[in-house]
């Protein structure tokens, strides 16, 4: 198998599972999306920023584990970013709150754009920047992608840049097309739609294909959507057919689903 060279840029944070789950696990699109891609076997890379706690530095060490490089990874005054979360028993989960903290105002450097400007692809997750980040890379011939549903502010739901944008829109049919329609309105190259157990669809305007879901028990949805924007991307950046890009999502997203978090570590206490 030929491995790519990826990275994911943006959020991290300590995911807090309230009673009876009562556990903390280390997640965010960005780093879910890094730790999937190095389970794929690729050369995956993290740029983000974790506060000087211990948060951050289990953080930093459980991406080092998971083979991810955070030669990139920053530390900033403030404190490592968290969201709290309730499960379902259906398994969907339902975010409580969410604290940013140090990813807010993270910018890679200029060397660090300089390195990102060598990857065969660059994710983007929860970052307000104002889209500057996928507008710089696009310019500078970079395949880039974002998934624009994690991101709130109008100023950052901008497409401008994007090779691929990721969203997500339930199972209501007529947001779907009106989403899909939007996103081909706005020039995106191939917009890939998610819709939790209604399956994906993914269209770059003369193509559209769709693939269901993979049953299986599920634990747990947090960090499935991430996990299937990895498979998906280590597919499409391999050449395949945008069916099979589909199918590498979905499989990789029910994986994710059998198990709490967004990928496999060992819970600490809440």
């Amino acid at each position: 198998m030929k491995t790519f060279r990826f990275a994911a840029v943006g959020d991290n944070c300590i995911d807090r599972y309230r009673p009876p789950v009562s556990q903390a696990l280390v997640g965010g699109n960005a780093v879910n999306v890094a730790v999937q891609l190095a389970l794929l076997g690729h050369a995956a890379f993290y740029f983000g920023a974790v506060g000087p706690d211990d948060a951050g530095r289990h953080t930093r060490r459980l991406l080092e584990e998971n083979g991810v490089d955070v030669t990139h990874l920053r530390e900033r005054p403030g404190v490592t970013a968290c969201t709290d979360i309730e499960t379902l028993p259906s398994g969907d989960r339902v975010f409580l709150h969410e604290d940013f903290g140090v990813c807010a105002g993270y910018r890679p450097d200029a060397a660090g754009i300089a390195f990102l400007a060598t990857m065969d692809h660059v994710h983007i997750g929860w970052m307000d920047d104002g889209g500057a980040l996928r507008r710089a890379l696009a310019g500078a011939g970079v395949s880039v992608s974002q998934d624009i549903s994690v991101n709130a502010d109008p100023a950052d739901l901008g497409t401008e840049g994007l090779s691929i944008a990721f969203a997500s829109a339930g199972d209501d049919d007529a947001a779907l097309e009106a989403l899909l329609r939007r996103l081909g309105d706005d020039g995106v190259p191939l917009a890939v739609v998610t819709r939790g157990g209604r399956g994906s669809v993914a269209s770059n305007g003369k193509v559209r294909v769709e693939a269901g879901v993979r049953p299986v028990e599920v634990v747990d949805t947090t960090g499935a959507g991430d996990s299937f924007i990895a498979g998906f991307l280590a597919a499409h950046i391999a050449g395949l057919p945008l069916s099979d890009c589909l199918a590498a999502g979905r499989d990789r997203a029910a994986r994710t689903c059998t198990h709490v978090g967004g990928f496999p570590q060992v819970p600490q206490p809440l």
